[in-house]
C-alpha cells in the first residue's frame, strides 16, 4: 500500500529523543498535582482535539499520532498528544506519578485539559487510550464534544466473551502465535522493532527513528518504575480491578449506552492483540456507537491506514458525520442498520444490514460487494 506519510523524508530525533516530524511541536505544562506533563501539539486555532495513545512500552503522543496531528491542524483544529503515565517522556521524579490505572489516566486527562484551559474537546483513544476516552466520557460527559474510539475496550460493558488472539479468524497468517498470544518487549532495540513488526500492519510505518525513540521511552520508564519497585502494566484495566468502589465511579456497564454524544469507534479487520471479534461484542452491546471495520489494518490503525483514519476523524469532528466515500473506505459496519446522525446516507440509501458477512474472511469479501450496488 502506497502512502506519503509511510515514507515522508527529513525525519530524525530531536534533543528530547522525540521524531522530529514538520508540523508537530514538543511541549510541557505543569499540573495541579505537581508534575510536568509532556506533549505535542499541532496548530494553534479552532477546536480543541485531545488524542490519547495506547499502551504498549514504548508508546507516546508522538508515536500514536504522528500521522493524524498534523493533518488535523492543517483542517483547523488545536490538536494535543499528551504522553499518558508511565509512557514517553511522562515525568518520572515521584512514584505517584508511574501509576497509570484508569482512576490515574482519568485523573491526568482532566488535570491536563485543566492546565490548558480545554473547557471542551474532540477526544479520540487507541487501545488503552480507547479506554482513557470510555471513562473519560462517562465521567466528565460535559467536557466531550464528541468521540473517536480505535480498537480497544469500553471497559467493564463486555468482560465475559472475549476473543483470545489465537481464536481470531482474520488474523493474518505472516504474524506468529507467539506474537499473536502476548506483545512482550525484551529490553533490547532489536526487541523493539520485532514488536513493532508484529503489531503494525504496514511495514513501511515501523521507521528506524520510530523504533529508536520507541526503544529510549520505554527504558527510561522501566527503569523508573524499576527503581520505585513498581511493575509494568495497567492494572486489571476493567473498573480499576474488583475495588468495588472504584467500579462504582468507572463503571460503564448501562452507563456509555446512555450518552448522546456522537460516537464512532473504529476496529481494524486485521488486529492481532484484540482480534476484530472483540470489536463485534462490543458492537452488540452498544447500539449508540457507529462501528467501522478497516481492511488491511491492525491494531494501531492510524498508523496502517493513516489517510483513512485522518479522513473519518476530520469529517466526523468537523461536520459531525463521516462522508458516504469515506465510510465505504472504512467499511462502516453492516451488522446492523448504519445510523445516519453520524453517516452521511447515500442517494442509494444504505446498504440492507448483513450480520453473517462478518463470519470469516471469505463471507467478509462477498458481503462487502454490498457497497459497490450503492450509488453515493
Amino acid at each position: 500500500m502506497a502512502n506519503d506519510q509511510h515514507s515522508a523524508p527529513g525525519r530524525g530525533l530531536t534533543d528530547e529523543d522525540i521524531i522530529d516530524i514538520p508540523g508537530l511541536a514538543s511541549r510541557w505544562v505543569r499540573l495541579a498535582d505537581g508534575r510536568r506533563a509532556h506533549y505535542i501539539t499541532a496548530g494553534d486555532k479552532g477546536p480543541a482535539v485531545v488524542l490519547f495513545h495506547g499502551g504498549i512500552e514504548g508508546s507516546s503522543g508522538t508515536a500514536g499520532w504522528r500521522f493524524m496531528a498534523p493533518v488535523l491542524a492543517a483542517a483547523g483544529f488545536r490538536v494535543y498528544c499528551p504522553d499518558q503515565p508511565g509512557y514517553g517522556l511522562s515525568d518520572v521524579s515521584n512514584p505517584a506519578y508511574l501509576d497509570n490505572s484508569i482512576k490515574a489516566r482519568n485523573d491526568f486527562a482532566k488535570m491536563f485539559m485543566d492546565a490548558l484551559c480545554i473547557d471542551k474537546a474532540h477526544i479520540a483513544g487507541n487501545s488503552m487510550g480507547c479506554i482513557t476516552c470510555c471513562n473519560f466520557v462517562v465521567s466528565n460527559p460535559e467536557r466531550v464534544l464528541s468521540v473517536m474510539f480505535i480498537a480497544g475496550f469500553l471497559d467493564n460493558i463486555n468482560l465475559t466473551t472475549l476473543v483470545k488472539p489465537s481464536d481470531g479468524k482474520f488474523n493474518p497468517k505472516r504474524y506468529s502465535q507467539e506474537m499473536r498470544e502476548a506483545v512482550q518487549w525484551d529490553g533490547t532495540e532489536a526487541g523493539m522493532q520485532r514488536l513493532m513488526d508484529g503489531i503494525i500492519y504496514e511495514p513501511k510505518a515501523v521507521w528506524p527513528e520510530l523504533v529508536r525513540m520507541r526503544y529510549l521511552a520505554a527504558t527510561r520508564q522501566r527503569e523508573a518504575r524499576i527503581k520505585a519497585g513498581k511493575a509494568y502494566g495497567t492494572p486489571a484495566d476493567v473498573a480499576d480491578g474488583p475495588d468495588p468502589n472504584m467500579q462504582q465511579i468507572f463503571q460503564t456497564a448501562g452507563r456509555i449506552q446512555k450518552l448522546t454524544i456522537p460516537m464512532i469507534y473504529m476496529y481494524g479487520m486485521q488486529d492481532v492483540i484484540l482480534p476484530v471479534e472483540n470489536g463485534y461484542v462490543q458492537e452488540d452491546y452498544a447500539p449508540n456507537i457507529q462501528f467501522f471495520y478497516p481492511q488491511e489494518c491492525g491494531h494501531q490503525g492510524q498508523t496502517d491506514q493513516p489517510e483513512i483514519f485522518n479522513a473519518a476523524a476530520l469529517e466526523f469532528f468537523r461536520d459531525g458525520k463521516v462522508s458516504w466515500p469515506t465510510a465505504v473506505k472504512a467499511n462502516v459496519s453492516l451488522r446492523r442498520p448504519i445510523d445516519p446522525r453520524v453517516v452521511q446516507e447515500p442517494k442509494g440509501g444504505f446498504p440492507k444490514p448483513n450480520p453473517g458477512m462478518y463470519a470469516d474472511p471469505e463471507s467478509l469479501k462477498i458481503g462487502l460487494k454490498a457497497f459497490d450496488a450503492v450509488p453515493a
